[in-house]
């Protein structure tokens, strides 16, 4: 399920987000890659440890929290800590799939990566290239999007960042643990939800098929969802 967000963030976020990434100190962004991506990554990243990472991604988190199409879409049992990539001119991420298991910073746990999230930064005119391209069942999906909007997606799928040819494109990415693991209950759930939200749209809250429904998709989030 490849789900696009428009405005995560509000234009007041975006510019404070940017104004901190600015005067951040910027480092190779094969420091959190696997194997496979290290081999594949060309971009720069901010320190997940660094005082600036840590103070937008707790701005993210609370992003996160506010939205309704987010916590409908991933379900989230658990979010990695936003990080930061910037791709210059010239840079790019050939095909690869995310970790499927990442250690939470400064803690014990880990956290399994069921669905990935990017944060775009930069607004359209400030850079060419750079696409995200997720490969899904329809085929290859390319994500060119305004600042402050954010897409999902299954963490199994191929990915990739196109080649940025001029300009300079800042995003945040992170992953999130869901309560529910398979991608196709987890798609079903999402669009029971968007149905359960137009059907109040036209009927009460008391109504018998606003309540059957309702019941219905919390049972089957009852049913499916690992905790």
């Amino acid at each position: 399920m490849l789900i696009h967000i428009p405005a995560l963030l509000t234009r007041q976020e975006i510019t404070y987000c940017r104004t901190v990434l600015e005067k951040s100190q910027w480092v190779d962004g094969r420091v959190t890659a696997g194997d496979q991506s290290a081999r594949a990554k060309f971009n720069l990243q901010i320190p997940h440890d660094s005082r600036e990472g840590m103070e937008l991604a707790d701005l993210i988190l609370q992003a996160l929290g506010r939205n309704p199409t987010f916590n409908s879409a991933a379900l989230p049992l658990r979010v990695f800590p936003p990080l930061f990539n910037r791709y210059d001119e010239g840079m790019r991420f050939h095909t690869h799939v995310d970790n499927a298991i990442r250690p939470l910073p400064g803690t014990g746990f880990r956290i399994r990566t069921d669905v990935s999230s990017t944060l775009f930064l930069s607004d359209l005119d400030e850079y060419d290239g750079g696409e995200l391209l997720i490969q899904d069942t329809y085929g290859m999906q390319e994500i060119r999007v305004p600042a402050g909007d954010m897409v999902l997606y299954p963490a199994t799928s191929l990915h990739s960042v196109r080649e940025v040819t001029r300009g300079s494109r800042w995003a945040s990415f992170f992953w999130s643990q869901s309560m529910i693991r398979n991608d196709v209950q987890r798609t079903l759930l999402y669009q029971f939800d968007q149905s359960i939200i137009e059907t109040r749209r036209n009927l009460p809250d008391d109504h018998p098929a606003v309540l059957g429904l309702t019941a219905t998709y919390h049972n089957l989030l009852r049913q499916w969802s690992e905790l």
